[in-house]
């Protein structure tokens, strides 16, 4: 039931974080659209690690996160299991 966009660009309200399941080599132009649209975080998910867009959104003021899952952090500092 959830809408979907063919890009960050066509998303008609604030996005929080972009989160990226995409191979590493394909981050950097998803990096690029979350630094244009002024995402508050970039996600690359576990096995995701582009070093040349953390650089971009972090230069840019965003929050940048790399090889890490969401729901793993989200319930490690929510004091479940690692």
């Amino acid at each position: 039931g959830e809408t979907c966009y063919a890009s960050l660009h066509d998303i008609p309200f604030a996005v929080d974080i972009v989160n990226v399941f995409r191979r590493t080599e394909d981050v950097l132009p998803v990096a690029r659209e979350a630094v244009q649209i002024g995402a508050k975080c970039l996600w690359q998910q576990i096995g995701v690690e582009n070093r040349e867009a953390d650089q971009l959104a972090r230069a840019a003021g965003l929050d940048s996160v790399m090889n890490r899952c969401i729901k793993i952090e989200h319930a490690r500092l929510a004091g479940g299991h690692p």
